[in-house]
């Protein structure tokens, strides 16, 4: 049985995860969605919206976004033990930043996974990670809100070629919200970023109980979250 995936203050990884991508991105746009935030600055998944002036904002792309955690098992029955892997291509949310400096804007960056949407190679597994570590009836999402980035100045950003550097916020899991930090590896393309994302914590930070089944002999405190992100550029209109 497996571990948890993540619950990000919004909805959702993942993976997957890219402030500083703004600026690595050429001008083109090519946004499938959007979010706005409400009067209380939370966002929200909503239809296409306008960008607010001086920004630029990276959506999560119709395809070729996937979220996933990782744990490590030991199965009875098995001589080695072997990573659980739970994946799912359900994953809204944007990311926006001041054209100028790169730095994020309040209340307009968040990403949603969906729980109930995690698949494993094992329907068992699946449904004890959605029913009773991730409660995913009750705590449909899990969700990220960046705060912040690491490691990546402006003329690095600027330039061709991958870059790596840290994305900062918040997880929130089951109701439970964390400050997490992201590693990210980005690459640039016209009109939009790809790249991977990925962060760990434990059963205890999120106030799990680590799943104790005949079957299972053992499991990894460690949950490893993951996210390869593919994402659409769109800059306010003059």
């Amino acid at each position: 049985m497996n571990s948890t995936m993540m619950k990000i203050n919004t909805p959702r990884l993942a993976t997957v995860a890219a402030a500083a991508l703004a600026m690595a991105c050429s001008p083109s746009s090519d946004a499938r969605s959007t979010s706005a935030s409400n009067a209380n600055g939370d966002v929200s998944l909503v239809a296409s919206d306008a960008v607010p002036a001086g920004a630029i904002r990276f959506t999560v792309a119709a395809t070729g976004n996937a979220a996933r955690y990782r744990v490590r098992e030991q199965l009875m029955g098995k001589e080695l033990p072997n990573d659980a892997i739970g994946e799912t291509a359900e994953i809204t949310g944007m990311i926006t930043v001041d054209s100028t400096t790169g730095t994020l804007i309040p209340g307009q960056s968040k990403f949603v996974i969906n729980t109930g949407a995690l698949k494993s190679d094992s329907d068992r597994r699946d449904g004890f990670v959605r029913g009773r570590l991730l409660e995913a009836t009750k705590y449909p999402t899990v969700e990220f809100v960046p705060t912040g980035v690491r490691g990546l100045t402006a003329a690095a950003a600027a330039a061709s070629g991958p870059k790596t550097f840290e994305l900062v916020g918040d997880l929130t899991v089951r109701g439970v919200t964390r400050p997490t930090t992201w590693k990210i590896t980005a690459q640039q393309a016209p009109g939009r970023a790809t790249g991977s994302a990925s962060t760990k914590f434990t059963f205890a930070d999120f106030t799990i109980t680590p799943p104790r089944v005949p079957v299972l002999l053992s499991v990894a405190d460690t949950i490893a979250l993951e996210y390869d992100f593919t994402m659409s550029r769109e800059q306010a209109k003059p």
